[in-house]
């Protein structure tokens, strides 16, 4: 089952940028291309924030597949976007290592 994904925003900022650009590395390291990622600009489509309650920006959001997950603030701590998406956590410098 492909994650689908809601990345919140408030503009074209170089911050928001960032925010996009660290999640979509993490998401095709970890989730290999299966995924669906919307960006949704809160200044074009403030209803679609109201309607989820998105209070502040960035926000991530995991619809599916349950349970709905969300991340708010810096996405480019990569552990924290994994517990965020309800993703196993391996550490980097253990990756290559066996039991």
């Amino acid at each position: 089952m492909p994650h689908l994904l809601k990345l919140y925003i408030a503009g074209r900022t170089p911050r928001t940028e960032q925010a996009i650009s660290s999640l979509r590395a993490i998401c095709e390291k970890e989730l290999g291309g299966t995924y669906d990622l919307t960006v949704i600009d809160v200044l074009e489509r403030p209803q679609l924030a109201e309607n989820e309650k998105i209070f502040a920006t960035p926000t991530l959001v995991k619809e599916l597949p349950p349970p709905l997950r969300r991340v708010v603030g810096d996405l480019s701590d990569r552990e924290r976007v994994l517990i965020g998406l309800d993703l196993s956590v391996i550490d980097p410098a253990e990756e290559g290592k066996k039991p």
